[in-house]
């Protein structure tokens, strides 16, 4: 018997929530709700719907209502991964976000947004990266240049295992 159950009587426990909260320039650009899959004090996984409002077409993939998103976050890594799945459970691909580590305070999952993305198609064919020219005027290389260049490192990593093959070796 596990302690959870143990502590409940024996009675199965209702999964986690967790509030990721996405901060961007200094200002909370999203919160959601997900559940809490698994913490072991380096790598938190969450997973969530779609939260964003509607359907959000990049023109290489569409999020829309229904999407999930399973999500990893790590406290010593600058990035997070997201497997997107749809309804159905058909893998869309990885949206990976270039971030500061996590951190993790009670039910919050903070997370701050460095401006740079990455993208791989479900079959591979398509890895790209994203929004660098916002991470260039975002001034981060002015303002704290060893924070910009973790991020490019972090961008280049991701997109090094993305071409290699995927993130599996990052999630086992």
């Amino acid at each position: 018997m596990s302690a959870n159950s143990a502590e409940t009587g024996g009675r199965p426990q209702a999964p986690a929530e967790v509030e990721v909260v996405l901060v961007k320039g200094g200002r909370v650009k999203i919160r959601y709700r997900g559940v809490l899959v698994s913490d072991d004090g380096t790598r938190v996984t969450v997973r969530a719907g779609w939260a964003g409002e509607g359907v959000r077409d990049f023109g290489f993939v569409r999020f829309e209502p229904g999407d999930v998103f399973t999500e990893h976050y790590w406290r010593d890594r600058w990035y997070s991964v997201k497997e997107v799945c749809d309804a159905g459970g058909a893998l869309k691909g990885w949206y990976c976000d270039v971030t500061r580590p996590a951190t993790r305070s009670g039910t919050d999952l903070v997370v701050e947004d460095l401006d740079l993305d990455l993208w791989r198609s479900a079959d591979g064919a398509d890895v790209r990266r994203l929004d660098e020219d916002e991470f260039a005027a975002s001034g981060l290389a002015d303002t704290d240049p060893a924070a910009a260049a973790a991020a490019l490192a972090a961008l280049d990593e991701l997109e090094g295992l993305a071409r290699a093959g995927g993130f599996e070796s990052l999630l086992t």
